[in-house]
């Protein structure tokens, strides 16, 4: 065990709150410090960290209070310490989104509302969930929960990964190799993407691969830079997509001007589909700390080389 005090400096959206939360779990031999040189710690938000980085010259540990680290990791080069995130706190919040969305689409609730506002009444035929197929760009932790509370709505969950080998105690009914991504995709009625930020998954989801859709429902709760935003439109246009939800985006705030705004299937909204809510990622961080203390090996260690 280490007898000496680490140093931990806050660097988020919510310093004062994330503080009182560390202040409560009263973790021993931790104290807080204003000083950037000081700190051997930092509790950060990626954009946040990687403008500042260069002032950090003595820390050890990063801890990312988000799951997403591509904005950090690109200003890393030089860094000797190790880089965590936060995984197994937004599976639920991922699949509320989808599946939400998913029932408004088929169910047609928007066009009932509509409907009461103008005092009609005009029942509209709907087709259900059972035996849809929700094909899952990454079988990770989000991904594998989406598929567990899809298959509680009896739709079928089909993963999409690297190595095309399901997980243990997998959810998937089946796997496919992300070169497979046409034959998962030509399945598909509903497709998500929870994919992380790497070069090989940059425009990922594109006029040639959308194309292989068939009026499919498509979510984007990844990364922005997965979809390609001309070919989404092209897909749209061709029918192989009916409609796409996206909550993120390859340049955010979305411009004004974008031609996604208007457009009427499609669906966004401000990167909100899962939160980082402070409670959930101190306790993450209070069981990070102990390992780190004790010299134990960290959870959700980032791979630099990767980006997740």
């Amino acid at each position: 065990m280490n007898n000496f005090t680490h140093k931990v400096y806050l660097l988020t959206e919510d310093d004062g709150r994330y503080q009182q939360l560390l202040e409560q779990a009263a973790l021993p031999e931790l104290e807080f410090t204003t000083s950037r040189s000081e700190a051997t710690i930092l509790l950060a938000s990626p954009p946040l960290a990687a403008k500042h980085i260069d002032d950090f010259p003595n820390v050890e540990w990063i801890q990312s209070i988000y799951a997403g680290v591509d904005a950090l990791v690109s200003q890393l080069d030089d860094f000797s310490g190790e880089l965590t995130n936060v995984k197994g706190i937004f599976g639920q919040q991922i699949a509320e989104y989808v599946l939400g969305y998913t029932i408004e689409h088929y169910r047609h609730f928007n066009h009932y509302r509509l409907l009461q506002t103008q005092n009609q009444w005009q029942p509209k035929p709907y087709l259900s969930l059972v035996k849809k197929n929700m094909v899952i760009l990454g079988t990770g932790s989000i991904g594998a929960y989406l598929a567990s509370v899809a298959k509680g709505f009896a739709i079928v969950p089909i993963g999409v990964n690297r190595s095309g080998i399901p997980g243990k105690q997998s959810p998937f009914d089946a796997t496919y190799h992300i070169q497979e991504l046409a034959t998962a995709l030509k399945q598909a009625d509903i497709v998500v993407n929870t994919l992380p930020n790497t070069p090989e998954t940059e425009n990922i989801l594109n006029s040639e691969s959308l194309g292989h859709c068939s009026g499919a429902l498509l979510f984007n709760v990844g990364r922005g830079s997965a979809v390609d935003e001309d070919g989404l439109l092209a897909a749209i246009d061709s029918g192989s997509i009916s409609h796409a939800y996206l909550d993120v985006f390859t340049q955010e705030p979305l411009n004004e001007d974008h031609p996604f705004w208007q457009h009427e299937r499609i669906t966004i909204t401000p990167h909100i589909a899962a939160l980082s809510f402070p409670e959930q990622v101190i306790d993450i961080f209070a069981e990070n700390y102990q390992r780190w203390r004790d010299g134990f090996g960290l959870m959700n260690v980032v791979d630099l080389n990767k980006g997740y």
